[in-house]
This record gives structure tokens, C-alpha cells and sequence, in this order.
């Protein structure tokens, strides 16, 4: 993993998946199913959160729709969802989930750069390692042994950071005197070898506001984390059903067992009263570096952790809510992003890069 800055903070994360965590939760929700797809939902449920103070919002995702029977299994790519409430927020962080191992890291590093640039620094990321064969079918892929994915993870990370530092800050000049719209020393080639791809230009576009964007890693010592290599912060989840409006919590989660039950997904579950999760944010403030919570039914749990949880976080000094014009990694208390080719030598005036990628899978099909 990064090295941490000695003044990172803790962050406090929430996933907007649907209607929350449990697969009922859509029953009770204040949208209609069909709304929990639309623009308006997203949207709000964002917003809700940067008015909390949450420190980001996750957007889940998967190749591969949801297998229980009785919930909203439809979802909108968790990229696009974050890029599309960008302009409408300024200060909490987007961060989607991306499944890494299939996908095009090209594609990935320039998808997250372009909704880091639209949100002016407030972009991160989860990136997936599923190696499903379903999913590797859907990319046109050969799927990945078991003991091939943390090796295949380990390279796209490599290959997405590389891509991300290709352009350096003081790259585009803008010079109208000679028609130059950046200078061709400041723009490098990644030059990447994986073990299944290698990527050589590189990105389409300037460098983002942070150059690069946290990752994030899911603590597995759970069961079922994404455990991705040089990551910036560790996240540990938890699914979080609060006492509400006279009803406890625990009622509430009956209430929904009652049409399917929230089965255990491997993490940390908190059904009870605020008094009880400011206690175990405040004793994971302590050793970890953040927390995603999933919120049972998510308008519900949202309301009542902004209300009565993250104030009294701020008031006792544990959490600090992001402010506006503040980048993702300086809400994290991360340290600004070094660019790995700033020093190198430059790229030769003669040959200008071009973005491409190319193939060396010589035990195997082509895989990108």
C-alpha cells in the first residue's frame, strides 16, 4: 500500500446502491422502484449526503445483475452515476466501483480521470477483482485462473497510475503565438509490460486535478473484500440499521425479513441506536483508515446518521466533513500526488506520443 500521509484523516463513506444494503429495502423506501433508476434519485441521494458531511458517496456496480429474486436488480454503470452528479455537488468525494480484471485499463484510467476533472478533484475509486467467466465473456476475454487475478490486479493498478502521470501538470500551454496547445516534453509514454497486456501512449487528456486519485481498498479480513494492491486507503464495511421514528432497529430489519432476509454478506453489521454507532465510528477512528457504511434502506438510514451520528463525530474531533474547493486526497489528509516522469527525460520533439495499446499474451489469447 501507499505510504499515508501523517496527517491523513478518517473518512466516512456511503454507498447508494438501489434503495440500501437490504434486499427489501425497496419496500419501504420513499421512491417507487422505478425511480431508484432515475436521475432525480441519484441525484438527490447525493446531495443528502454532501449536506450530512459524509466524506464520498460509493457507487456500487457489477457486470453481473443482482441474483436475488425479490430486489431492484437493474443498475446504471457506477462511473457514469458518479460523473453525472459532479457538476451537481461540490465538496464530497464520487467513487465508484470499477471491475478492474476484464476491463480495458486504458479505458478505466481515462473513464476516472475525465469524472475527476469534471468534479474538480473529488474523484476515487473501488477497483473490483472479480474473475467471474460471465464477466470475462461479456469483455471478450479468456477468464483468469484463480491464482492469476491478485497478479492481473496487481498490473492494472500499475497501469492505470503510469497512464494517470503521462501528462504533467504544467503540460498544456496554451501558447497561441506558435499554435501550440501543450508542450510535447511534458507528455510521456507509460511504457507499461503486464503479464497479459502492455500499454504504450499515453492518456487522452491532461492531467487530472489530482493526478492521482485515491484508490481504495475493501478490508477483507471480513470475507468477501477487494483487497487491491497499492491502495491509498483501507476501508473497513459495515451495514448499518438505525432505531428510527419509535421503531428500533432491530424492528425494522424484521420488518423487512419478513419478505426475504438480509442474509450476511461477510461484513460488519450495526442494528441499534446512534448512541451505538457513534461508539464503533469512534473506536474504528482508532485503527482504521475509513469506513463504508451501507445503509439498510437508504433514505431512512442516511437521514438519521446525518441527524444525530456526524455531528457529534465533528464535535468530538473524530471526523472533519470535506469542504468545498477541497480535492478528495486533501479531504483524506493524503499527500499530494507526485508525477513519476516530472524528472525524467523528455519525450523527444521529432515524436509527438500517440495513445495506444497492444497485445503480448504469448501463453494465451489475446486478453486486451
Amino acid at each position: 500500500m501507499l505510504k499515508m500521509s501523517s496527517s491523513a484523516r478518517f473518512g466516512i463513506l456511503l454507498d447508494l446502491d438501489g434503495a440500501g444494503a437490504h434486499p427489501a429495502a425497496w419496500r419501504v423506501s420513499r421512491a417507487e422502484p422505478a425511480e431508484l433508476l432515475s436521475a432525480r434519485w441519484i441525484a438527490d441521494a447525493t446531495r443528502d449526503a454532501e449536506r450530512a458531511g459524509f466524506t464520498g458517496v460509493t457507487f456500487e456496480d457489477h457486470p453481473l445483475p443482482v441474483e436475488t429474486p425479490t430486489a431492484v436488480t437493474a443498475r446504471i454503470d457506477a462511473t457514469l452515476r458518479a460523473s453525472f452528479t459532479a457538476p451537481l455537488t461540490s465538496a464530497i468525494g464520487l467513487v465508484p466501483v470499477v471491475q478492474a480484471l476484464y476491463n480495458e485499463p486504458f479505458h478505466v484510467a481515462t473513464q476516472l480521470a475525465s469524472l475527476d476533472t469534471a468534479s474538480d478533484g473529488r474523484a476515487g475509486a473501488i477497483l473490483g477483482r472479480d474473475g467471474d467467466a460471465r464477466i470475462a465473456a461479456r469483455y471478450g476475454r479468456t477468464p483468469l485462473a484463480p491464482d492469476q487475478t491478485a497478479e492481473e490486479l496487481a498490473d492494472v493498478v500499475e497501469a492505470i497510475r503510469r497512464v494517470w502521470d503521462t501528462w504533467e501538470d504544467d503540460a498544456v500551454i496554451r501558447d497561441a503565438r506558435t499554435g501550440r496547445y501543450f508542450d510535447r516534453a511534458k507528455v510521456h509514454y507509460a511504457d507499461f509490460e503486464g503479464h497479459r497486456f502492455s500499454i504504450k501512449g499515453p492518456a487522452i487528456l491532461p492531467r487530472s486535478p489530482q493526478g492521482q486519485l485515491p484508490l481504495f481498498a475493501i478490508d477483507s479480513s471480513d470475507g468477501g473484500g477487494v483487497a487491491a494492491p497499492d491502495a491509498d486507503v483501507l476501508l473497513v464495511e459495515l451495514e448499518v440499521a438505525l432505531d428510527r421514528a419509535g421503531r428500533t432497529g432491530a424492528e425494522r430489519v424484521a420488518e423487512l425479513d419478513a419478505h426475504i432476509p438480509w442474509a450476511s454478506t461477510g461484513r460488519r453489521r450495526y442494528v441499534g441506536d446512534a448512541a451505538g454507532l457513534l461508539a464503533l465510528l469512534t473506536e474504528l477512528a482508532a485503527t482504521t483508515q475509513g469506513v463504508r457504511i451501507l445503509p439498510a434502506v437508504l433514505d431512512a438510514d442516511l437521514d438519521e446518521i446525518g441527524r444525530a451520528v456526524l455531528p457529534e463525530l465533528r464535535r468530538a474531533g473524530v471526523f472533519e466533513s470535506p469542504q468545498v474547493g477541497a480535492t478528495l486526497r486533501e479531504t483524506l489528509g493524503l499527500a499530494p500526488a507526485e508525477n513519476r516522469y516530472a524528472t525524467a527525460a523528455s519525450t523527444p520533439a521529432a515524436s509527438t506520443p500517440a495513445a495506444q495499446t497492444t497485445t503480448t499474451a504469448p501463453t494465451q489469447e489475446a486478453t486486451r
